[in-house]
């Protein structure tokens, strides 16, 4: 193999031709299954500061977040939200804010469910919370 020649794998496979495999960019849209998309958008938006976007699919309510649109929706076929310790179990999910020692206040202040104090990082100051599905959402405020 040359020097030009990229792998690609798919599905356990080694591929030289990417044009026949294709190349993932990265995240383009993320959306979280939730019981009830009223209530879990009301929470976004309310508890932090997300705006609906002016058009969204059924079944959904998106957010003009970026650089990634944000969305919460109506679980899959088959998608058990109750199977398990908590949804989403093993994924990480981080949104930036701009001060997250005041959004932790604000939402620890309201009841809550704080799954990691605030601490500094990397990326600036860190905490995790449970949304009203029990996703664990880490919040930071530099990057």
């Amino acid at each position: 193999m040359n020097a030009s020649t990229t792998d690609t794998v798919k599905a356990g496979t080694t591929s030289t031709d990417t044009e026949e495999t294709g190349t993932v960019s990265g995240p383009d849209f993320i959306a979280l299954q939730v019981r009830d998309v009223e209530a879990a958008a009301q929470f976004y938006e309310s508890r932090l500061g997300l705006t609906r976007a002016p058009a969204t699919p059924p079944g959904a309510v998106v957010f003009t977040t970026s650089p990634i649109p944000f969305a919460v929706r109506e679980p899959l076929p088959g998608v058990d939200l109750d199977s398990g310790d908590r949804p989403g179990n093993g994924v990480a999910l981080w949104l930036k804010c701009d001060d997250a020692q005041a959004l932790h206040d604000s939402l620890a202040e309201a009841g809550v469910e704080i799954l990691r104090a605030p601490a500094p990082s990397p990326f600036g100051l860190t905490f995790a919370f449970a949304d009203p599905d029990g996703y664990a959402v880490t919040l930071h405020d530099a990057g």
